[in-house]
This record gives structure tokens, sequence and C-alpha cells, in this order.
């Protein structure tokens, strides 16, 4: 009897080892080679065979097709559909990652319960039972949608099912580290099964046209968990993101063959569930205090969406030799570096001082649009002077301090002008030194900065620097 031949295989990155060591030698990660059984290697390469007959070939096709392109499959929830580009694409794989307790399995099991109604819809969940799954339809007054449920994790039962005659034309599957393909003999959830399983369902999902949705599990850094190849087999990747302090959701597109990236949806954990926010910057904008120092509002965009949202800053003298600096939804290096910015090209001193800096909402900026809004937040938190209460901010601020122009500007405006913004502080226009058009402006009286000094003016009795450049 031969002897199974086994190797090693990275759970984090997939790479393959012949042998167990403590660290994988790809990409660094400690006591997660796991041993596995190797697949038998085949005999001849395809290149040194030569099929007797016909010779084997693949038969191209023209870009314009006969039949008719499938309607996309809308599910209701507008924040939904726009993440995904419109709709779920028959046929298509959407891979839902978050962190746990995000909301991934209620806002699945909402979706489900709205397309229900149109088509067969469903539910297979390798983590929970019916009667528990039965139990949060209930709390989220579910319990009488037209939902097909399963508790399983054999990938070959849940193929079985999907070749039927009355297969469902929408099936979720959570999660797909739980999935077990009985091919292997590793464990489910590692590298092997959870690349054969998605294999499996994402084939068959093509065949039948049917619309696969699988729940991914995240690491502590964040990242989805199981091979990288899993992200490229899907069609779409959507990250659910939020602060469990925080009662605001949000559904981001990153990767998406059928829709635009970085499009967002935003929800509103509550009792009955996730709830669609419509007017997010309205929102998020509620709770602002008027005439109060070290903070901005900063028009930002997520996606295709303009979107409003307050940048709060505290600088406050520190009793600590090297004083902390500490951002929420903004990006800690580009803080030090427009700290540092600041002072050598605008004067202003913040050496001794802690610095905080917060986006209210639990939102995550990453754009450098946001930099204005900042070093205005910055400024009016040193100087105890509120910025102006009717104005938004937005531009790069380069590392000579000029300021740069963004994209998208005359959708930033319009949203602006659309909550009752009455100004705007802005980079100047390419190609347009006179000012921006009536059109682009939408009313707003626009203010053109071109260099970050040109904030100095609007705060009283901001510290000066020893040597401003």
């Amino acid at each position: 009897m031969s002897k199974s031949l086994t190797h090693y295989v990275c759970q984090s990155c997939g790479a393959i080892a012949p042998k167990w060591s403590g660290r994988c030698d790809a990409c660094g990660a400690w006591n997660t080679l796991v041993e596995e059984v190797a697949a038998p290697a085949p005999a001849k390469s395809l290149a040194a065979t030569r099929p007797r007959g016909k010779q084997a070939r693949t038969e191209f096709v023209s870009l314009q097709g006969a039949s008719e392109q499938p309607a996309r499959r809308t599910t209701g929830i507008g924040e939904f559909d726009r993440v995904c580009g419109g709709g779920l694409v028959p046929g298509s794989a959407v891979l839902v990652g978050g962190d746990p307790g995000i909301g991934k399995s209620t806002l699945l099991l909402q979706v489900l319960a709205r397309l229900s109604q149109a088509m067969p819809c469903a539910y297979v969940s390798g983590e929970e039972s019916i009667d528990q799954i039965r139990l949060r339809a209930r709390r989220l007054e579910l319990e009488n949608a037209a939902l097909h449920l399963a508790a399983t994790n054999n990938v070959r039962e849940i193929v079985g099912a999907m070749r039927e005659k009355d297969a469902p034309a929408v099936i979720v599957i959570d999660s797909i580290q739980t999935m077990f393909a009985d091919v292997l003999d590793s464990a489910p959830g590692t590298v092997a099964q959870v690349r054969a399983s998605a294999q499996e369902l994402i084939a068959a999902a093509k065949k039948r046209h049917t619309c696969l949705l699988l729940v991914g599990h995240v690491t502590k850094e964040g990242a989805l968990a199981g091979p990288r190849v899993l992200e490229h087999m899907v069609d779409t990747v959507l990250y659910f993101e939020g602060e469990r302090s925080h009662h605001f959701r949000i559904l981001r597109a990153v990767k998406n063959r059928f829709g635009a990236t970085d499009e967002i949806g935003v929800f509103e954990m509550s009792t009955l569930g996730l709830e669609e926010v419509g007017n997010p910057s309205a929102l998020f904008l509620s709770s602002r205090t008027d005439a109060a120092s070290g903070t901005a509002v900063f028009a930002g965009m997520e996606g295709t969406r303009p979107m409003l949202m307050e940048i709060q800053a505290l600088v406050a003298p520190s009793n600590l030799g090297t004083p902390r600096r500490s951002s929420v939804g903004w990006d800690n290096a580009r803080l030090a570096m427009l700290l540092a910015v600041l002072e050598a090209r605008a004067g202003l001193a913040t050496g001794f001082n802690d610095v905080y800096l917060n986006v209210t909402g639990g939102l995550r900026v990453s754009e450098p649009a946001a930099d204005l809004a900042v070093a205005a937040a910055l400024m009016s938190s040193l100087s105890g002077e509120p910025a102006p209460n009717d104005a938004v901010l937005f531009g790069e601020i380069g590392l000579s301090g000029e300021i740069r122009a963004v994209p998208q500007t005359e959708a930033r405006l319009k949203e602006a002008a659309k909550l009752g913004f009455r100004q705007a502080m802005i980079p100047p226009l390419p190609d347009k030194k006179g000012g921006a058009p009536p059109a682009m402006a939408h009313g707003l009286q626009l203010t053109f900065l071109s260099h970050v000094a040109e904030l100095r003016p609007l705060f009283a009795g901001l510290p000066q620097a020893k040597k401003a450049g």
C-alpha cells in the first residue's frame, strides 16, 4: 500500500513547505503551518500529451452574444443595491467580510427576506442550528418570510441541492470557513478546504445562474481569513465596517466586477436589525455643536457618493517627554506628517502638546482631501477660536504647504449647498484662475486657498513656532 504524501500549508498566505517549521518563510507568520495531504501530481504534462483523434481545443465566441443579459436581482434595500452596483447579478459570487458581531448575518438574512418575495431563496448555516436561525428571524420580525433553511457544512450536499429543478435563485453560505469538502482530508477552515469549497460552490452557482453570497471571517488584523486567492475567485468583495460603540455600519465594496469600487452603503443598527440611511451626511452632522472650537466639516467622497462629516481635534499641553499623537478614523502617519507641515510651513507650534483627532460617527477617511479640514480643526483647537460654522473644507496639503485640487469638486459643493452650508474653502481649481463658474458654486461663497498658511488669519492667538518655512 502506497504511503500518502503530505506537505505543510501556511494558513495565512497559502505557501507550501515540505516540512514543518515555526515560521513561514513566505509571509513571516508564526505557527501557521498545518499538515495536509498533498494531491498526487499528474504523470505527464498536458503539453507532452497528444490525444488521439480530434485535437482538443477551446472554442471561442464573439463579444456580441445572441442571448439577452439577465436582469439584476434587486433586493429593495437601496444601500445594499447601491454597493453591489444596482443589484445582484445572476451567477455572481459575493464575499461579505467583517468583524464578529458587526451584523453580517443579520444583513444577509434581511436581504434574503426581501428577495424571497419574488424568487426562491435559501440560507445555509454551518455555525447555527435551524432553531437558532428561526430565533434570530423572529427577533427581526422576519419569521413569515418564505425562506428555505439548512444547517450543514457538507459542500457536496449543498451543490447537489443547487442542481435540483427547484433550486434557490439566491443562496447564502454562512460561513465559507465552516464548509467541508469530503475530497480532502484536512479540517474545515484550512487553506485547502476554504479554496476547494469556494471553488465548488462558485462553479455550481455560475452553471445555474444562482446568486451566491458567502460570509467570510476576518483575522485580528482585519483581513479576510483564509487564502488570498478566495478574494480573486469571487466577483464582489464587501467589507462590513463600524465601531461597536456606534450604531452606524458601513458596507464598503473593495472589489466589484459589475460596479464601482469604493462604493459604500450606510446602515443604522436598531432593535429590528439594520436600517438603511438615505441621507448619511445629515445624520452624521445632526449632533454637531455650533460655535465649538476644534471642529471642521469635511466634504468627502465615498465611491460616487458625496458625504459631509465632522472632523474633531483636541490639542492639549502634555506632561510627557514624547507627546501623544492619536487618531480615530484617520491615518496616524498622515496626522504626524500634517503636524510637521503645519509647524514648518505655517508656523504652528504643536511640539509640546498631545494631539487627538476623531472622525465622528465611526467613519474612516482615507482620501487625502481631508487634509485641509484636519488642519483647520487643529488650528481651531489650539487657538480656541471656532471655525466658520457654515463652511466646509477640502483639499490635499503637500509637504511644501501648498494646497492641491482634488477630484469631484462639484459633487462635494452640491452636497454642502443641499445641507444649508453657505461657504466653502477649497484649493484653486485647475485652469480656472478666475474662480469657479456659477453652476459649480451652487450658491456657495467660495474661498480659494493655495497655501496652508492662509488658514492662520481665521484663528487669532495661534502660538508661533520658532521658525516657519
